[in-house]
């Protein structure tokens, strides 16, 4: 049984917005513990999480949608790819000198957003081939 397009982006969306979600209580409850493993300044983890939660809030909204928008589903896809775009920059920047805990951190949930983007891409094109064809 295979998922329909709007449902497959649908549950992707659904599955960003939970990995949002914990990771912005993560760094909100334990911004301490995480900046002191992995060297990253408190005020850069508590940055994320304030980004991290309306981002969660705005997928859930589009994925609560019978037919996800394309403008919201482009805006989702260009804001994660942003967010791994951000997370190299941090890592290249000096301006931070993490653990190898911390740097293998920055890498592991760059690798996660990206490969959340791909799957949001391939559901938007399906989706978008779905409704040519309807």
């Amino acid at each position: 049984m295979s998922l329909s397009p709007d449902s497959f982006l649908r549950r992707v969306l659904v599955f960003d917005a939970v990995t949002c979600g914990a990771m912005a209580v993560l760094l909100i409850a334990a911004t301490g513990v995480v900046a002191g493993l992995t060297g990253l300044p408190a005020e850069v983890l508590r940055g994320a999480a304030i980004i991290l939660i309306p981002f969660a809030l705005f997928l859930v909204a589009l994925a609560r949608q019978q037919t996800p928008s394309a403008g919201g589903v482009k805006a989702v896809i260009a804001i994660n790819i942003l967010w791994v775009v951000a997370s190299a920059a941090l890592l290249l920047s000096g301006r931070v000198d993490p653990t190898l805990l911390g740097t293998a951190f920055v890498i592991a949930q760059a690798l996660a957003v990206l490969g959340i983007a791909e799957l949001e891409i391939v559901g938007f094109k399906r989706l978008t081939r779905g409704l040519r064809t309807a």
